[in-house]
């Protein structure tokens, strides 16, 4: 290692360098529906509203998750204006804010090296550098259950004082708390389920007692009661839907379409925990052996990731962003073992970097279709090369930071380009272009139908709400408390549309192309605006722009 990289100075300007890039590549894609655009637009229907009690989406009441990313990015909104980056920055603070927890936490538990080590491994992970990129609610609790995480360990280790131990543990309650408000009753159950687990594998009964839970829970009470209270009071339908609908019968049954085999997230770890795979066995292996004290930060760790894998890989309800709280607690235990990982184990991690790269390569340049983003899949395959030789170097030299820094950038470098590459789709699918075209003919009373679907993003990037027609999905439940706000039948919508163009008053609908098509069978008068491959934009014929 060099003597610089020895040097706090390194890791400081190397932390720097990842928050102000981490920030930066937040505003180069397009919102891609439909999870993007919809928090999206929630966030800014709260801001313009200045309701922040009851959220809703498109105007219409929307309870399947709770508040806490809709009011952060509202503020986001507030503060630095509507925008793309501005929908992002919620998710990429909490990106930016897991890493460096999790620095702090395997320097204070482990020493060493261990924190920095685990940083890079979650800061260059594909799934957590790309959901820390995406618009959606997985990363924002992944991060309020990370500092629930890291401060539980932080209070439990044998070095941590009395004061310490109740300090670092009311910022556990005050985690837990977020976590419910990031996601639900997750943010309590998980954390809870490692407890009991633990303190049975472990024998240490007396983690209970040192949980200090006559102050925590009143915190935890205090962070999460309050808005569950008054939208409870402003919307009584709402805790039946939010606590039985959303969580009992997601997690039991498969109406949501949502299911996949047992195995799902096991598959979906091996690219997810690129590019450290390798070591994850061993690092696993290694969570197993008791150390000195009462209290075992490995185990613990061991039981935060099987216990939330099986949790989840029980529920029928599965998407990949479910896994994201493990990664924390994986990197915890990778950033360990990588200080004392024999050499030959962490030059496999080269060699998979490479074997990786080397596919990603013959890809780019074999595949069809590919001629608008060749050039980034090029770029991210020669990152992935260019840092496993990098790696090799380094560790066949005795310096074993130095190849866990060239594989860490070479690993968040891929995600990036990989991540930029789905721009060409997300503008397509989104609508963007369509949207932007229309908004400055729009006036707050100009109505826009949306026939048969809701297109997420575009009603963000129209900055103006749809009414709904024939479609409900997720929308089904508000629509039912207030159903004025949709067109439930295609022939209500064939009148009202009749009627206004007979008017020549300005309308538009928004439709996919076999909408379309059976529109035109019906003789509805229509003119089109723009098209895409997913949607038409029409106006009634009387009408222009």
């Amino acid at each position: 290692m060099t003597p610089f990289l020895r040097s706090r100075a390194a890791w400081y300007a190397l932390a720097a360098v990842f928050i102000v890039v981490s920030l930066f590549v937040l505003d180069i894609r397009t919102l891609i529906p439909p999870d993007e655009g919809r928090y999206a637009e929630m966030a800014r229907e709260m801001l313009l509203s200045g309701d922040w009690v009851t959220t809703r989406l498109n105007g219409i009441k929307y309870f399947e998750k709770p508040p806490l990313h809709t009011w952060m990015s509202a503020l986001s909104f507030a503060v630095f204006g509507i925008g793309e980056w501005q929908a992002r920055l919620w998710n990429g603070v909490g990106g930016i804010f897991g890493v460096l927890m999790v620095a702090y936490t395997g320097r204070r538990v482990y020493g060493g090296l261990a924190g920095e080590y685990a940083a890079l491994v979650l800061a260059s992970m594909v799934f957590w550098g790309g959901a820390s990129q995406f618009n959606s609610l997985d990363l924002g609790v992944a991060a309020t259950m990370c500092l629930s995480l890291c401060a539980l360990l932080i209070a439990q280790h044998s070095g941590a004082t009395d004061a310490e131990r109740r300090r670092w543990m009311l910022v556990c309650w005050a985690g837990m708390g977020l976590s419910l408000l990031a996601k639900g009753l997750i943010g309590i159950v998980l954390p809870g389920g490692v407890l009991v687990l633990y303190s049975l594998l472990s024998g240490d009964r007396g983690i209970w007692r040192r949980l200090h839970i006559g102050v925590g829970v009143p915190l935890f009470l205090l962070v999460a009661l309050p808005w569950f209270v008054l939208v409870g009071l402003r919307n009584p339908e709402q805790p039946g839907f939010f606590f039985i609908h959303e969580h009992w019968d997601r997690f039991f049954l498969k109406e949501h379409h949502r299911e996949g085999p047992w195995y799902y997230f096991l598959v979906l770890l091996l690219p997810a925990a690129m590019p450290w795979i390798a070591i994850i066995p061993a690092s696993l292996a290694a969570a197993r052996r008791k150390l000195p004290g009462r209290f075992q930060p490995g185990l613990m760790l061991l039981t935060w990731t099987v216990f939330i894998l099986a949790f989840f890989s029980y529920s029928s309800s599965k998407l990949p962003g479910y896994m994201l709280p493990v990664f924390p607690a994986l990197a915890l235990l990778m950033g360990r073992q990588l200080e004392r990982a024999s050499s030959n184990a962490a030059l496999s991690l080269t060699a998979i970097v490479a074997l990786a790269g080397t596919a990603g390569l013959s890809a780019a340049l074999l595949a069809p279709g590919l001629d608008n983003i060749r050039h980034l899949l090029l770029t991210a395959s020669l990152a992935a090369l260019l840092g496993a030789g990098a790696g090799w170097m380094a560790e066949r030299r005795g310096h074993r930071t130095g190849m866990v820094i060239a594989l860490a950038v070479s690993g968040w470098l891929m995600t990036q380009l990989q991540m930029a590459a789905t721009e060409p789709y997300g503008r397509e699918q989104s609508g963007v272009a369509l949207a932007k075209a229309l908004r400055p003919a729009l006036t707050p009373d100009t109505p826009v139908y949306a026939v048969g679907t809701y297109e997420q993003s575009m009603t963000f990037y129209m900055a103006h709400k749809v009414t709904t027609v024939a479609f409900s999905d997720e929308l089904a439940f508000g629509l039912q408390q207030e159903p004025h706000l949709g067109i439930p039948t295609l022939d209500e919508f064939v009148t009202r549309w009749n009627a206004r163009a007979a008017q020549g008053l300005p309308q538009y609908a928004i439709m996919r192309h076999t909408m379309y098509q059976h529109l035109q069978e019906r003789q509805l008068p229509m003119k089109i605006v723009g098209s895409s491959e997913r949607v038409v934009l029409v106006s009634s014929s009387q009408s222009s722009r």
